[in-house]
């Protein structure tokens, strides 16, 4: 059979004027009606949008938990593969003589600010504390929970939903995007990351669909960072003096603190997003560097030292050990609210809604990771997406919550900072560190990396929603799209919120991540795919790219 150059044309309609000109009409309208419906369904009927999302919850946890851990590890399988596979690895993201846009220490500065941000700030501290008291290993009895013999377990536990699974899947999303759309000059959208499986039926309303389910499960991927940021600057404020109503009784935000919040923060990122990528985004996301920098400085400097490093160096030995079977290990409840009950509890709660999440903000991660390695091989981009970023996360989490749980262990915090909500908790951390005075001037530090990493996610969020609307095109500025969507990702937290708070949130993203994870599973396949034919190209001297051949037969 002979081999046939590969497709370089996939033509997606966009309107020529009016107001939806430069997007794809099917795409933007189906997509707004969608996130509007949900936002509508939540604030006219609470109760009903409640319970039917709480059910829906329930079945995808009990039926599709398998399919999302399996998911996950076959996007592990699939990078180190990639990397390790001679032809592959040396194939450019780009012509031969594309070189990278930026220095290493740039390109791998923008990838850890994407793929992390505000999450970093509410659970490098909450998790490995929760996991310190409570983790399978505590749950089948091998250790007791909240003792000492049980802290290198909770940073392996926690590693294992931040590190290489968290950054295989926005890698196989970026590296698909960047694949096809630098190699073979197609649109930088998803739709483009299965052609070797679809062909050009996805210039039509199949690709649509993929390009929709895209769409939505950004804004509810973004829409659970924002959650969780929400409730940390409200903490954050009251912490800092400003207003005891934005809290309740218990400590967490109130009805007012969140829309107030939510005002501040999809206001500065819908101003920021108007101005585009080379002024407010550019400016915020310097700034949060910077923060991010001096905070991770001061923790590890003053913080416990010792017990970071054990749980860094240890910590991310005993993790790579225990991978393999944390990762495909499938816990399965009897109904006998014993052992097995309560295991595959903690993982419905816990690694599947990570990977959930993860899967939802992939097509966020992943178009940003493609715009920034043009350039890059396969192998640079596998290997710098995966294991750096993972090892700075690992860092962040071990001196961050090896503190907290040191301070505790030790007596000195007395219950201050176990005893407070999560996004409380670092908060806690750095006033029992400095005391109430320069407690309170570093709780202003992280208030103001909190907002720029919140405003810097949504605000690129609602551009990369826009880029997909505009099939794969950065150009269109459409202002009156850039607020739609900045008012819609805002009115999505608050009326998710106001229905059930966080669980809500992560009820309705955990739904839409759902299909979109399928998406990405035959992404992975499709990548697999062409980069094999592309090998036996080469062996035949066929040409690859789009600009050997202007006009491309097959994938």
């Amino acid at each position: 059979m002979s081999i046939k150059p590969p497709l370089t044309s996939l033509p997606i309609k966009t309107e020529d004027e009016g107001f939806y000109s430069g997007f794809n009409f099917n795409i933007t309208v189906t997509s707004k009606l969608a996130v509007g419906s949900l936002v509508l369904w939540a604030i006219a009927f609470p109760d009903q949008a409640a319970a039917v999302l709480g059910t829906l919850n329930s079945f995808i946890l009990e039926n599709f938990g398998t399919w999302y851990i399996y998911a996950m590890a076959s996007f592990i399988c699939v990078c180190f593969a990639l990397a390790a596979w001679p032809s592959a690895g040396r194939l450019k993201l780009g012509q031969q003589t594309d070189t990278p846009e930026f220095s290493n220490f740039s390109w791998f500065s923008m990838m850890f600010g994407a793929g992390i941000g505000v999450g970093m700030l509410t659970w490098a501290v909450a998790e490995p504390v929760y996991h310190f008291k409570n983790n399978p290993d505590v749950i089948q009895g091998v250790v007791e929970g909240a003792v000492q013999a049980n802290y290198l377990n909770a940073f392996k536990w926690s590693y294992l939903h931040w590190g290489f699974s968290a950054w295989a899947s926005y890698a196989i999303a970026g590296l698909a995007l960047a694949y096809f759309s630098y190699r073979r000059g197609l649109p930088l959208t998803i739709r483009s990351s299965l052609t070797p499986l679809f062909g050009k039926a996805l210039s039509g309303p199949l690709g649509n669909v993929v390009d929709i389910v895209a769409v939505i499960a950004t804004i509810l991927g973004v829409a659970q960072t924002l959650g969780f940021g929400v409730e940390q600057f409200v903490a954050g404020m009251s912490r800092i003096g400003i207003g005891e109503w934005l809290v309740d009784a218990d400590g967490n935000a109130s009805t007012m603190g969140i829309l107030v919040a939510v005002f501040v923060i999809m206001g500065a990122s819908t101003l920021s997003a108007l101005s585009g990528v080379g002024k407010g985004i550019k400016w915020l996301s310097n700034l949060n560097m910077g923060l991010s920098i001096f905070l991770l400085a001061f923790l590890m400097l003053f913080g416990s030292t010792w017990f970071g490093m054990e749980a860094l160096f240890i910590g991310t030995w005993e993790y790579i050990k225990a991978l393999p079977g944390m990762m495909l290990t499938v816990y399965q409840a009897d109904g006998q609210e014993g052992v097995a009950d309560k295991l595959a509890g903690w993982q419905g709660a816990w690694s599947v809604f990570y990977w959930a999440w993860w899967v939802a903000f992939a097509p966020f991660v992943g178009l940003f990771l493609a715009r920034i390695s043009k350039g890059r091989t396969v192998r640079e981009f596998v290997l710098g997406a995966l294991i750096v970023p993972a090892l700075m996360c690992f860092v962040w989490f071990s001196f961050s919550g090896g503190t907290a749980i040191d301070l505790e262990l030790s007596g000195v915090a007395n219950g201050a900072i176990f005893g407070v909500p999560d996004g409380d908790k670092i908060f806690a951390m750095v006033q029992v560190i400095l005391g109430d005075t320069l407690g309170w001037m570093m709780a202003v530090i992280i208030v103001v990396l909190l907002m720029t990493y919140l405003v810097t996610s949504a605000d690129s969020a609602v551009l990369i929603v826009n880029t997909i609307n505009a099939a794969g095109d950065e150009g269109p500025k459409a202002r009156p799209h850039i607020i739609f969507w900045g008012v819609a990702l805002g009115a999505v937290v608050v009326a998710l919120l106001l229905v059930g708070g966080l669980g809500a949130i992560r009820t309705a993203m955990v739904i839409g991540a759902l299909p979109f994870s399928l998406v990405m599973v035959l992404m992975a396949v499709s990548l697999l795919k062409a980069i094999y034919r592309d090998g036996l190209r080469e062996k035949v001297g066929v040409p690859s790219t789009r600009t050997e051949s202007a006009s491309g037969h097959e994938s």
